[in-house]
């Protein structure tokens, strides 16, 4: 239970948060921040005994048929990303009280933060791929809301839509993974997953598996070719940017990816996929963040290049590989929240986060300035930085990598050149030179401070002292990403090796780029021109674009006004349908014992079939409402005799009313005509009787089931005693089932409120 209280409480803040004053005072965000404080102090708890290898988990049953619980579980890889987004969300509520400040809709901001907050853990700490799932989409809801906070911006309306489709899309291919994985491995629970039960990998069903988990997974974590959202999401205030896309949202798919690696990986397709697209991310995101003037812009792009080696390290997924995956997971965020955090200082303190009219930022804003160079430079991977201990690992897995292990060295070395380019370029512009702003520069309040000083301390802190996270952190996740024990020893320095000399070689790679910065930009930017359409990001707002005009069209050719196409093609529809269900089950067994039957019953089947012939055949309205009146009586008469006497004396009383207000209506209406052709009553008859036949086939197929009675016995055995009501169908209306009636009535009214409405225009406009 206190697993859950600490795991979810992010719920209850969201809940509250656009009702409390404390936003209207600045320390309503100290006040708010103890909230994830209070969950990442909790996790700390948990790392001694996450440590010796317990589990930490709470287990409520939720869809008991389907086996579905919904069930919280700590282990070492959700433990990491539990204190990442607890910690990191305590500093960004912190950030997000002062950076606000006076801005209408602080309140309603924060109620969607705290909701991503508590989605985010709810993820991450899912031990059910079905409960996993629905954090998983309230992720993407909630990163909606957040990234289109300011609603007066077009931009910011776009980006939050283009986010919601492009990982929307990704969550419905991974809903269909997860139910092919509990198809196949008879459960939904990770763990008896991941421990091979199932067997996956030598399922017929692995390959689809992958190919929707990876989807979902791909588009989370902005891969190639759906890295384009990424960008656009800095539409969002920076504290969004600074949690969403350093720490949390974008970590998601990776972390799914590692979560799911005893179960998926270990194959050739997981190892061709997984490298393929991360390197191609990894590069293409660290190629696009050199020719970028936005400081956000290039932290994006960073981050796409960041994710794609993480990716590709799972790839790899040996434990060289997964021990630098975690910790390159750490670093990340630690260096990334620094940088998008100095970022919105930076543009809270001048104005601007263009790098061109920047400048002297060391003299005149010095705590911001050295939390961020500490940030470059764990970019860069250089320098006395847990970075760099990660950029280290990640060299020592692609050397040691068998398949294209020379692509993958090459890749991850021309990578941290242009990030190192990268690094040095922002910080000779922002720091270096003359002061240079578009206003007065200063320092930020030191809310906006705690957290790049302490995010950049902690990088410094763990590369010089690496045992404080080694045994109680990057161990026990690393083991639950590989499946087994993984030996993690991490060091600031190795020595001399060749990790170390590739290392030094991106470094002349960062120097040629910046040194041909001028010459390259032109030919980046012809590249760019050529490759236009065909860019990701083009092809999203084309296949938009072709989407809207296919529904236009079609809503012309389906949406034409005619109620009786309308009528034909719905039903035609449903014909078809269970016409084809039968034929596929190779036909129904129908019951052919008819019994003994009452002249009575003769009777009223004719009159019933009389009077459909008389309604379609009647020359004028009035005989064709009595005839469909006794079509009505007819049917209340069968009611009658086959023990249903309530709904036979409703079906009387409906008639009635029918039957004369329908006579009031159309005695004013004109004489009726035959204005259809011939084929189009020909192809009417044919439907209906096809339509009917099909109805008599399934009632006297119905006949032949077996049906399950549970629920009759439960109705007719709890209606005395519990609803206190004699007639079983009326308590089911009004007390099982009395939120379907409540609906019902709300309809009804809400017709009727309707028709009055429209009888008061009517009067109000004659004369």
């Amino acid at each position: 239970m206190t697993l859950a209280v600490f795991a979810l409480c992010g719920f209850a803040m969201a809940l509250a948060a656009p009702f409390l004053p404390i936003w209207r005072f600045r320390p309503g965000g100290w006040l708010a921040a103890g909230v994830p404080a209070a969950s990442f102090v909790y996790f700390l708890t948990l790392v001694p005994r996450i440590g010796d290898d317990e589990v930490v988990t709470a287990s409520w049953n939720w869809i008991p048929t389907l086996d579905v619980a919904f069930a919280l579980r700590v282990d070492g890889l959700a433990l990491l990303m539990a204190l990442l987004v607890s910690g990191m969300g305590a500093l960004v509520v912190l950030y997000s009280g002062a950076y606000l400040q006076g801005k209408p809709g602080l309140g309603r901001f924060m109620a969607y933060l705290f909701g991503f907050m508590g989605s985010m853990l709810g993820l991450v700490l899912a031990a059910d791929l079905i409960t996993l799932f629905v954090f998983w989409e309230l992720t993407s809801i909630t990163s909606f809301l957040l990234i289109s906070f300011e609603t007066e911006k077009p931009e910011a309306r776009k980006a939050a839509t283009q986010a919601l489709l492009v990982t929307g899309g990704g969550g419905l291919a991974l809903l269909g993974g997860f139910a092919l994985i509990g198809i196949e491995a008879g459960t939904y629970d990770i763990a008896e997953i991941t421990a091979g039960g199932g067997g996956l990998a030598e399922s017929s069903r692995y390959l689809p598996i992958l190919v929707l988990v990876l989807a979902g997974a791909f588009t989370k974590s902005a891969q190639f070719p759906f890295h384009f959202w990424l960008p656009g999401a800095m539409a969002a205030p920076t504290p969004v940017s600074a949690y969403l896309h350093s720490a949390t949202m974008v970590k998601a798919g990776v972390y799914l990816l590692a979560r799911l690696h005893p179960a998926l990986g270990d194959t050739t397709e997981w190892t061709v996929a997984l490298t393929a697209f991360g390197s191609v991310t990894m590069v293409l995101g660290a190629f696009i963040a050199v020719h970028q003037t936005d400081l956000k812009l290039i932290l994006a792009y960073s981050t796409v290049a960041a994710l794609g080696l993480l990716v590709l390290l799972l790839g790899i997924g040996t434990d060289l590989a997964v021990k630098g995956a975690m910790v390159f997971l750490l670093a990340h965020a630690l260096y990334k929240g620094t940088l998008f955090l100095a970022a919105g200082s930076i543009d809270h303190g001048t104005g601007t986060r263009e790098l061109g009219k920047l400048g002297g930022l060391a003299r005149a804003m010095p705590i911001t300035a050295a939390a961020l160079a500490v940030g470059a430079v764990s970019l860069a991977g250089f320098g006395p930085v847990l970075a760099f201990i990660g950029k280290e690992a990640l060299i020592e897995a692609v050397l040691h990598f068998g398949q294209a292990g020379e692509a993958a060295v090459i890749g991850a070395v021309v990578t941290g050149g242009t990030l190192f380019a990268v690094a040095a370029g922002m910080l000779g512009r922002l720091l270096i030179g003359a002061v240079r702003a578009p206003h007065h520069p200063h320092e930020s309040p030191w809310e906006m401070l705690a957290g790049p000083v302490l995010l950049s301390v902690l990088s410094v802190v763990f590369a010089l002292a690496p045992a404080l996270i080694s045994g109680g952190l990057v161990a026990p996740a690393a083991a639950a990403v590989a499946g087994e024990q993984v030996k993690v020893k991490l060091a600031l320095w190795h020595g001399v090796n060749t990790a170390l000399l590739l290392s030094l070689l991106s470094l002349a790679i960062a120097a040629a780029v910046l040194w041909n910065a001028p010459r390259l930009r032109p030919v980046t930017a012809r590249i760019a021109d050529a490759a236009g359409p065909l860019r990701p990001g083009e092809l999203y707002y084309t296949s938009l674009l072709n989407l809207n005009r296919v529904a236009r069209q079609q809503t012309r050719l389906l949406q034409h006004g005619y109620l009786r196409l309308y009528l034909a093609i719905t039903l035609a529809t449903a014909v078809a349908l269970t016409v084809a269900a039968i034929a596929v089950r190779g036909g129904v067994e129908l019951d052919n014992s008819y019994g003994d039957i009452a002249f009575y019953e003769v009777i009223i089947a004719g009159v019933i079939i009389a009077g459909a012939g008389l309604a379609i055949r009647a020359s004028d309205r009035l005989t064709a409402v009595v005839a469909l009146g006794a079509v009505g009586f007819g049917v209340a008469l069968v009611y009658a005799f086959f023990g249903a006497p309530d709904l036979a004396l409703t079906q009387f009383l409906v008639e009635t009313l029918t039957v004369l207000l329908f006579v009031l209506v159309f005695y004013r209406l004109p004489r009726l005509a035959n204005v259809s052709p011939v084929p189009t009553r020909v192809r009417d008859a044919a439907l209906s009787l096809a339509a009917g036949a099909l109805m008599t086939v399934l009632v006297l197929a119905s006949i032949t089931q077996t049906s399950d009675h549970t629920l009759t016995a439960y109705f007719a055995e709890t209606s005395k005693p519990v609803a206190f009501g004699r007639n079983v169908v009326n308590v089911i209306l009004v007390d099982f089932r009395s939120l379907d009636t409540l609906g019902e009535i709300i309809v009804l009214a809400v017709a009727a409120l309707g028709v009055v409405a429209m009888l008061k225009l009517r009067r109000e406009d004659s004369p």
